[in-house]
């Protein structure tokens, strides 16, 4: 055995034993990197300059200003504010909170961009609401937690970020606007589910839509709705980059927050930072680790073996795309995340492109959507373990009342896949954003 195959073996060995003996994941990049690199000959000193240079990046510093705005948001106050005009909009519906649920996600997600912010927030309102108006606790736990994921998708999410720095080659303002509809399609998938379970179950309707109450809860929730409008319209018009419309609305949503909705003290706030800093810390060490584990598969040539392996199973795009769906969802069942966006996206995106036709922004979007299904199943479900404990819901029966969601988030992920315009219709029409593959 040649060096570059031990090197290969030991770099892609070591990180799965390490993940099946539930190494917290940085530590299994990490490690699984370093072994990597000492089979090549290469010094400690190269773990600790890729690691920096992970880092080092312009575009990375958005990333903690929209983990911070999320934090802010979420903690200021304008839960029930969302949930009023979530209410106002689909709450005469048949099953009308579970359609609350998911619509008001769809706005949270759009400032918090974390689908387990998401479920924490809202999910401790609305399920015990959901209960006392007659709901099972499983099945709105199920629409929580389904809903939440729409908040990865809808911008600004951090998550897209980190996509867009490492492809490298596209615009954060196109990925952006390309996530608006993906996330109206999955939320309309969700209610439809909803909506026949609430049929089949007799769930109980809410008030008739009256335009005038819609009117006075947008108005209400217009301070924290805009937020979104500064950081979108701000990247896709060019008047700011991603990090400086980031930053902006870091010190809009503290103002909004503490004079506006009062919904944060001072101590509040320091509160809010210290949990900005934890999750921070978690992705930043993620990032640099998933950088020198990068490096290792670059050099190995492993995109390109891999290319190759998967070609030789079959030629078919449409085949191809529904491999490379397959083989994000079983990532997504034993990683978090970021380490998949970060690991699977150098090697997959190659085969996306060039064998599938793909578009990147697309195959973002579809990285994305595959990563938010992942978080809701076990055993590394994040979400899935938060929406348990939120709703005080043994795990098992939430799992079994999210199979029907699990279908609908498959078929908006189908569509996502083989309907190109989903994903890029607003960024060419808005952002002026040329398709790199036709």
């Amino acid at each position: 055995m040649d060096v570059q195959s031990l090197a290969i073996l030991v770099l892609l060995g070591s990180f799965f034993l390490m993940i099946l003996l539930r190494f917290p994941i940085a530590y299994a990049v990490g490690l699984s990197s370093v072994f990597c690199l000492l089979v090549q000959g290469s010094s400690l000193g190269d773990v600790c300059r890729l690691m920096v240079k992970g880092i080092s990046s312009f575009p990375l510093m958005a990333v903690p200003f929209f983990i911070t705005m999320g934090v802010l948001m979420g903690s200021g106050g304008i839960s029930d504010k969302l949930i009023a005009l979530a209410n106002s909009c689909v709450g005469w519906m048949r099953g009308g909170l579970a359609q609350v649920n998911i619509v008001a996600s769809y706005f949270f997600g759009g400032i918090s961009g974390s689908a387990a912010a998401d479920t924490a927030s809202l999910g401790s309102i609305l399920i015990p609401m959901m209960v006392d108006e007659g709901y099972d606790g499983d099945f709105s736990t199920a629409v929580t937690i389904t809903s939440s994921c729409e908040g990865l998708l809808v911008p600004p999410s951090h998550n897209m970020v980190i996509y867009a720095t490492t492809v490298g080659s596209i615009s954060v303002g196109s990925l952006f606007l390309a996530g608006y509809l993906p996330g109206a399609l999955l939320a309309v998938s969700l209610m439809i589910g909803s909506y026949i379970i609430a049929v089949r179950r007799h769930y109980p309707k809410g008030d008739k839509f009256s335009l005038m109450n819609f009117l006075r809860q947008l108005l209400k929730s217009f301070w924290a709705l805009a937020a979104v409008i500064i950081v979108v319209v701000g990247v896709v018009g060019g008047k700011f980059t991603a990090t400086e419309s980031a930053a902006i609305a870091v010190i809009y949503s503290l103002l909004v927050s503490v004079f506006i909705y009062k919904g944060l003290n001072w101590k509040g706030v320091w509160k809010a930072l210290e949990e900005c800093v934890n999750t921070l810390s978690i992705v930043l060490i993620l990032i640099a680790t998933s950088s020198v584990f990068g490096n290792c598969l670059t050099m190995l040539h492993v995109p390109d073996l891999a290319a190759k392996a998967i070609i030789s199973i079959t030629d078919n795009p449409i085949i191809l795309i529904l491999l490379l769906n397959l083989i994000m969802l079983i990532l997504g069942c034993i990683m978090d995340m970021a380490p998949i966006i970060l690991i699977a996206t150098p090697i997959l995106l190659p085969i996306a492109t060039q064998y599938c036709g793909l578009d990147p922004i697309q195959f973002g979007i579809m990285v994305i959507l595959n990563c938010g299904i992942g978080l809701l199943t076990p055993p590394v479900g994040a979400v899935l373990f938060i929406g348990s404990a939120v709703g005080k819901t043994p795990m098992e029966k939430v799992v079994k009342a999210t199979l029907p969601f699990y279908l609908c988030m498959i078929i908006a992920l189908l569509l996502v896949s083989f309907i190109p315009d989903i994903s890029l219709a607003l960024p060419k029409l808005l952002g002026g954003y040329v398709p790199a593959v036709g």
